[in-house]
């Protein structure tokens, strides 16, 4: 390189104006105290999975690297900010067929979240350690999958119920939707999945509740003297949801039913019963098992623990709303 005529033009003029040539940084698009390209890409591939004090453990045990954790913080959160600010986002379903289906899931975990003032103000410097306010956030993930395709699209956000709505729809015309596609929504039941459904897909979508949390429901309520004859109680309800005999499993449920002064708290009979009456258009898991399609959310319940839990939810570890957003809730699929 130092024998092209024009390193050696730059040379002379630096030599004339009296800057400083580095050839160098030059060649690799670095300049002096930054950080190359794929330096930053590796720091923030760590940044993405542990915690920022364990980067430069990371960097110097894979590549030999030694960075302060100020600049591998730093680096880790522009590249996020960067990846949110140019996110775009689909909103109509295009004017096609389509593929045949797409299968969606939604849902919410917490995460910790914190409030803090500005450093200073105009009479003097505030210790943001003391005037901190700690709390917690609802951070939700919409994952959608083709039936024969293992990969899922994931994203997420810390943002309105309406914006997970946006980041599902965006993901399913990734996915291919069209207008003759069908949707099979899996969730928990929560209003604003269900609501979100049906403004998204409306007539072309089936919701189903997920079977294992209303087994949650139905093992809290399940009678009987001794484990065992609980397990068999709940195995027979198990067998007549399947079977769409939630009238049948009504009528168990109804004889032990509890006095109506007792709290919900220690009802579960009640709050079982409650639970399925309010959903009963969301119970077709015969459908769904005939159709071979998955009765379960445990897709997204997954997700959380790979896609949020493991990286925000980390012991001491309190994000600004923003932060949390950029960092831990970005589409990953």
């Amino acid at each position: 390189m130092f024998g092209t005529i024009e390193v050696i033009e730059q040379i002379f003029t630096c030599v004339k104006t009296g800057k400083v040539i580095r050839p160098f940084s030059s060649s690799a698009q670095i300049h002096c105290r930054g950080y190359s390209l794929p330096l930053q890409r590796a720091i923030t591939d760590f940044g993405a999975d542990v915690s920022f004090g364990r980067i430069p453990e990371k960097l110097q045990e894979h590549y030999g690297i030694t960075v302060p954790v100020s600049s591998a913080q730093a680096i880790t959160q522009k590249h996020a900010h960067t990846v949110k600010k140019s996110q775009i986002t689909v909103e109509e379903i295009p004017d096609i067929d389509g593929v045949e289906l797409i299968i969606t899931e939604m849902d919410g975990t917490m995460i910790p979240t914190v409030k803090t003032t500005p450093a200073t103000d105009e009479e003097r410097i505030i210790d943001r350690r003391k005037t901190r306010e700690l709390g917690w956030k609802e951070a939700r993930l919409s994952l959608v999958r083709i039936p024969e395709e293992k990969n899922p699209i994931i994203a997420g956000t810390v943002g309105t119920v309406d914006d997970t709505g946006k980041q599902l729809l965006n993901s399913a015309i990734r996915a291919g939707i069209g207008r003759k596609t069908k949707v099979h929504a899996i969730g928990d039941g929560a209003t604003w999945i269900v609501n979100q459904v049906r403004r998204l897909f409306g007539e072309s979508a089936t919701y189903l509740i997920d079977f294992y949390h209303l087994c949650e429901y139905l093992a809290a309520a399940a009678p009987g003297a001794n484990s065992q004859s609980r397990k068999t109680w709940l195995k027979q309800q198990k067998k007549a949801l399947k079977k769409n005999q939630v009238l049948k499993v009504l009528n168990n449920l109804s004889p032990h039913m509890e006095l109506e002064h007792i709290a919900d708290k220690l009802a579960p009979v009640r709050v079982c019963t409650r639970y399925i009456k309010n959903r009963l258009e969301y119970l077709d898991y015969q459908g769904a098992i005939e159709a071979d399609l998955p009765i379960g959310s445990g897709e997204i319940e997954s997700a959380h623990r790979y896609v949020i839990q493991e990286r925000l939810k980390l012991p001491g570890a309190w994000w600004t709303i923003e932060k949390a957003d950029e960092m831990g809730c970005i589409p990953v699929w």
